[in-house]
């Protein structure tokens, strides 16, 4: 371990003002076949899933009547959308051995619409487990802060917090060319010159951007699915709702972000960070199911299209057809995410 603090990623040296030069193994990690060919892979993955997705819930919610939950939701889907456009010039990155022909210019963009995805979905989604935290344990209480003044000033602030975190990726230049390479990298690779930045950047993001949120997402559902266990058991199958809900927060953000602090510290864990990179971009592939059982306009729209598909016995798809409508029948119990 470095007894220096540094920024992670693949430390570069400048030998003169044209050449930069990277060490043997921070090379190898820059030609992994799983970094160009599986991780954009997964990414194509989610573009095909999320686009549509995302962009049907957002059409939905937002020509409906609002609720609090549903203008976080609403953010949550333009975030997760901000990013799903931007994945393609990621995947033709990596696809292209990590070589980056775009310019600088959207370089900067799009490494801002990454990260800033993944914090503002953290974000928001800790808000949404404030507020059903206190719709299900202070219903009564809550009613007078609980509108949707209270919700649009809330993500108001959650973007401007957003925009403060990303504000360095767009005021540092993000690419760097490797001419023994040929490769053009577009945020991959740390300069001397910025180590000490990005190090103290990296850590003030993980701390206020996941280590908080993720201690208040934990507390407020645990704290609501302890009230669901105490109720009469009108509420008891949505427990498995807020279980699966809060799961997927952790796995998609956690891992990540665990190892994106470590790899602070430990330059050579680069590559096990780009693995568990692509974790938190899967949000955006799930929130549409979280959309489903918060969002009534979305869970009837999602109906409606299953429905529309007449689905024959002979071709066996009967079955799925009856699956489908036990679990849109279950969604009635889900006012636990709902107002």
């Amino acid at each position: 371990m470095s007894a220096v603090p540094r920024a992670g990623g693949l430390p570069a040296e400048t030998v003169n003002a044209s050449t930069v030069r990277l060490p043997t193994w921070a090379e190898a990690q820059l030609r992994s076949p799983i970094i160009t060919s599986l991780i954009p892979a997964l990414y194509v993955f989610v573009f095909v899933i999320g686009f549509p997705a995302n962009a049907i819930a957002l059409w939905t919610m937002a020509s409906k009547k609002k609720k609090p939950s549903t203008i976080y939701l609403i953010n949550l889907a333009v975030a997760d959308l901000f990013l799903i456009l931007m994945l393609p010039f990621k995947i033709h990155y990596r696809f292209q051995g990590n070589n980056w022909i775009f310019g600088e210019a959207l370089c900067r963009t799009m490494t801002a619409f990454f990260y800033g995805n993944m914090y503002c979905s953290i974000l928001l989604l800790t808000f949404i487990s404030v507020d059903r935290y206190f719709a299900l344990v202070h219903p009564f209480c809550s009613r007078r802060f609980r509108d949707n003044r209270s919700a649009v000033t809330v993500c108001a602030v959650i973007w401007v917090v957003v925009i403060l975190f990303v504000l360095p990726f767009l005021l540092i230049e993000q690419t760097v060319h490797i001419k023994n390479l040929g490769l053009t990298t577009c945020h991959d690779v740390y300069l001397n010159n910025t180590v000490n930045v990005y190090f103290y950047y990296w850590q003030s993001v993980a701390i206020i951007g996941f280590i908080i949120p993720s201690f208040i997402t934990v507390l407020c559902y645990s704290l609501v699915i302890r009230t669901l266990l105490l109720s009469k058991g009108e509420y008891r199958k949505a427990i498995i709702i807020t279980v699966l809900t809060l799961f997927t927060y952790l796995v998609c953000f956690s891992p990540s972000n665990i190892a994106l602090l470590l790899h602070q510290w430990i330059p050579e864990l680069y590559i096990h960070y780009m693995y568990l990179l692509p974790l938190s971009s899967f949000n955006n592939c799930i929130d549409p199911i979280i959309y489903y059982f918060i969002s009534e306009e979305w869970r009837k729209k999602v109906k409606a299209i299953f429905c529309s598909h007449k689905l024959a016995p002979e071709n066996g798809s009967s079955h799925s057809f009856r699956i489908f409508r036990l679990i849109s029948s279950r969604s009635s119990t889900t006012n636990i995410i709902s107002d």
